[in-house]
């Protein structure tokens, strides 16, 4: 067993019992074993490593066991009052030792009389946990060591050594050979420090490790969430219900889904890392004194998407972001004639989510045919004939780029670096260009361009919006009307816009796009002249993922 070292022997006070080790200063053993841990010394030793004595631990994680036999949460975590170097225990995907044929399980434990150690070798009961909490385990032999006193903590192991659970109990009965086991899975609900350890199907080890990065940097900044929504948020409104009780923690909440709902793993990590990476996102930030900070946005994002069924059926879901999170409002599949009217009920439920005072941002996440759609023009409601786009800073996002994995990427650097410019000059698409969009495509990534203007709407100039789209540049504007015929002479309607547009935005932070578009909304529509004010339909896509710490999920698709 010398391959084995991390195998230890617990003593506090009159009791002994077994535990392994995790990391170069932590142990994990059973809560009824350091029972006495107030009153008692803790001191931890390993057989298979004599020379290192007795290491001093203290208790600190406690699963919440309360003493009885049969209460569950028995399980606590020892610190060593010093690194030891040996290697740490490894551990075997979740459910191994039920594998079929069932494999012979090792416990090394300490029963009276063996302070060097025993070894008992069990299996696995299949079937269902006992109440949710053990696997029951028999003896492979009935002439081999019995589970006894001593064996409590023990790590059970498969053949190669790797970690499938811990010994918790032992029946009663002269002639029983059997005993209780906590796997691993389900002491992971007790530790969450344990998960990042635990092999997860479907999840890599850099995958785990990025989630409780996240998780432990979020501690470390004193970072303050809503766990419970954050979960929701994860799964959606189709996933599971949050546990009774909720999370006490954002560990805790992030063990919960790598354990029980596992595919939101991603969502989840992807919302955290949104709230941490742009802090101007949270709905209470700290206060910032960079030159040229700007807003910190509070989202009410409208995505629409083809549902599939029918081409004139649309998915339509409503949501708000708060904390940084992303929370429900509303999800049906409608006819494209239903969509506005259901958008404008949602939108003033969606605001009640937002904390008080924050700075809402009307985002509109839309399929590429539908980038054009005048939503800015959509009264407010049946009662408020207000444009949205008059009462709130409003924007257009597409859903295709929404998607992309590697689009969101390239935009997170796009806006790092637009923040360190400030401010970043308009790269104008003139109408009826004949640049190729292939040449096109390589001057807007040699020049890192982050806003261009068209001077057409997006189906007169197809080729070469779609180009502005893929490169990726975060932020493109045009004219909903403007020129439609390519190849005229002379000034035209979208040259005449890209002029107002290129003196108007000149040294506006293209983060705080949305309020001056909102601005010129306002003045277009108070015009004596509105229909023929040049920014009366300007249309705004702007797209910083950070605000938006979406998944590449598709919409539910419920039954209307």
């Amino acid at each position: 067993m010398s391959r084995a070292a991390w195998h230890t022997r617990i003593e506090c006070g009159n009791d002994v019992g077994a535990g392994f080790l995790v990391s170069a200063r932590q142990v994990v053993t059973c809560a009824h074993v350091v029972a006495a841990s107030d009153t008692s010394a803790v001191s931890v030793s390993f057989p298979n490593h004599a020379a290192l004595g007795q290491v001093s631990a203290a208790v600190s994680v406690h699963g919440g066991w309360r003493g009885g036999g049969t209460d569950p949460g028995d399980l606590a975590v020892l610190e060593l009052e010093r690194e030891v170097p040996l290697t740490p225990a490894v551990f075997a995907p979740p459910g191994a030792e039920r594998d079929i044929p069932l494999p012979v399980l090792s416990a090394y434990g300490f029963p009276r009389g063996y302070d060097e150690g025993a070894l008992a070798q069990y299996r696995a009961v299949p079937g269902p946990l006992i109440a949710g909490e053990w696997v029951q385990v028999e003896a492979f032999s009935g002439h081999g060591q019995p589970l006894a006193d001593g064996f409590s903590g023990a790590a059970m192991t498969l053949a190669d050594g790797s970690v499938v659970g811990m010994v918790t109990a032992v029946a009663g009965g002269r002639d029983v050979r059997a005993g209780r086991m906590l796997p691993t899975e389900v002491m992971a609900r007790y530790w969450s420090g344990l998960s990042e350890l635990v092999p997860t199907p479907g999840h890599t080890r850099d995958q785990l490790r990025e989630l409780y990065d996240l998780v432990r940097r979020a501690e470390r900044e004193g970072v303050t969430c809503d766990h419970d929504r954050l979960y929701v948020d994860a799964v959606g409104a189709f996933g599971p219900s949050l546990p009774e009780g909720g999370f006490g923690s954002l560990a805790s909440a992030a063990a919960y889904v790598q354990w029980e709902v596992s595919e939101a793993v991603p969502r989840f990590a992807a919302r955290l890392r949104g709230l941490l990476d742009h802090p101007g996102c949270r709905s209470e930030p700290a206060p910032d004194v960079r030159p040229g900070h700007v807003t910190a946005w509070s989202p009410i994002v409208v995505e629409i998407d083809h549902s599939g069924v029918g081409p004139d059926q649309v998915t339509v879901e409503v949501s708000a972001y708060h904390d940084g999170q992303r929370r429900p409002v509303g999800t049906r599949r409608l006819p494209r004639s239903g969509v506005r009217a259901y958008v404008q009920e949602h939108i003033d439920e969606a605001v009640t989510q937002l904390a008080p005072g924050a700075d809402e941002l009307l985002a509109f996440v839309l399929p590429r045919g539908w980038l054009n759609e005048p939503v800015a023009r959509w009264e407010c409601g049946a009662d408020d004939p207000t444009p949205l786009g008059c009462a709130y800073p409003l924007v257009v996002a597409d859903r295709t780029r929404h998607r992309s994995g590697r689009l969101r990427h390239q935009l997170h650097k796009k806006w790092q670096k637009l923040e360190k410019d400030a401010t970043a000059s308009l790269h104008r698409i003139e109408c009826g260009t004949p640049e190729r969009p292939p040449t096109l495509r390589k001057r807007l990534w040699d020049d890192g361009t982050g806003l261009v203007g068209f001077a057409s709407p997006p189906d007169a100039a197809r080729e070469h919006f779609e180009v502005g789209l893929t490169v990726p540049v975060p932020v493109l504007l045009w004219p909903r009307a403007g020129c439609r015929e390519a190849g005229h002479e002379g000034p035209c309607d979208g040259g005449a816009f890209l002029d107002e547009l290129t003196a108007s935005v000149a040294g506006v932070p293209p983060a705080d796009l949305p309020h001056h578009v909102l601005s010129l909304r306002l003045t277009a529509d108070a015009d004596d002249e509105a229909d023929r004010h040049w920014a009366r339909d300007v249309q705004l896509l702007w797209d910083d993922p950070r605000c938006f710490p979406e998944t590449a999920a598709p919409l539910h698709s419920p039954v209307a």
